[in-house]
């Protein structure tokens, strides 16, 4: 079988029963998806391959907070943006200000969460086959033109340097507007227990699936336990360019999934 495909147990003896799904989203995150997950009757648990911290310096965030209205658009690339976005704009209710864009469901869960109505959100419809930059695009390139302004609200790394894509971006200025970046949080490898540490190594080879929604979370994995060997892993990746991040860190069985929660749960599933 070829790295990186999903093998089906027909034929072949008893298929290996996951003990558990592991969420490796920010901690915040899984435990959305983790209650969720349950509800569903799957054993979930989270285990963060990302950490999310503040930033060292807010003297940038500070200044664009202040003057955030003057854009046309505001793009969230996470829950996590939208979070650290609007809890420092005291005095400027969510519900007022410029179109909020967000490539899926759960940044857009965080903007209505945060006041944003659903007049002022765009994001990809639930029927998307992605949840992506282009998806998105394809939604909110009409309010592009000349002379617009859009501001990216992001991560960055530990320096708090922008990271991520920049494909969104290249649209815009082609189109004739304007952009500007805005990191409001850092991006850092997890600080794992010794008890995460056995779990994560357990889980090379016990049954247990990976959930992947971020490359970096896999490059985190290889940076926090170098020495392992995943070609027993199993993963589900909630788009192709993760599902590649996984199979060249060398998992040996990765599903990819669309990351609608329905589709998820029954790739989920299909591991079982």
């Amino acid at each position: 079988m070829r790295k990186g495909t999903h093998r089906s147990s027909r034929g072949e003896g008893a298929r290996v029963t996951p003990r558990r799904v592991l969420v490796t989203r920010p901690l915040r995150e899984a435990q959305r998806w983790v209650e969720a997950l349950r509800q569903r009757g799957i054993d979930a648990l989270a285990l963060p391959l990302i950490a999310i911290e503040p930033l060292t310096d807010e003297h940038t965030l500070r200044d664009v907070r202040a003057r955030a209205d003057r854009f046309d658009a505001w793009m969230f690339v996470s829950a996590a943006a939208v979070e650290h976005f609007f809890e420092g704009m005291q005095g400027a209710p969510a519900s007022q200000g410029p179109r909020c864009w967000g490539t899926g469901p759960g940044t857009a869960g965080a903007l209505r969460r945060a006041g944003v109505p659903d007049s002022r959100i765009d994001e990809p419809g639930p029927d998307a086959q992605q949840f992506d930059s282009e998806a998105l695009w394809q939604i909110v390139q009409t309010q592009v033109r000349p002379g617009s302004q859009v501001l990216f609200v992001r991560g960055g790394d530990a320096q708090g340097l922008p990271e991520g894509r920049d494909w969104l971006a290249r649209q815009v200025s082609g189109a004739g507007a304007g952009y500007e970046t805005l990191v409001t949080y850092r991006r850092v490898a997890p600080a794992w227990s010794a008890q995460e540490r056995s779990l994560a190594e357990a889980a090379a080879g016990d049954g247990s699936v990976w959930l992947f929604s971020s490359s970096q979370a896999i490059a985190n994995l290889r940076e926090v336990l170098p020495g392992v060997d995943w070609s027993g892993a199993r993963a589900i990746a909630t788009h192709p360019r993760i599902a590649q991040s996984a199979q060249a860190a060398g998992f040996g069985h990765v599903l990819p999934s669309s990351a609608q929660f329905d589709a998820l749960v029954a790739s989920i599933e299909s591991f079982q």
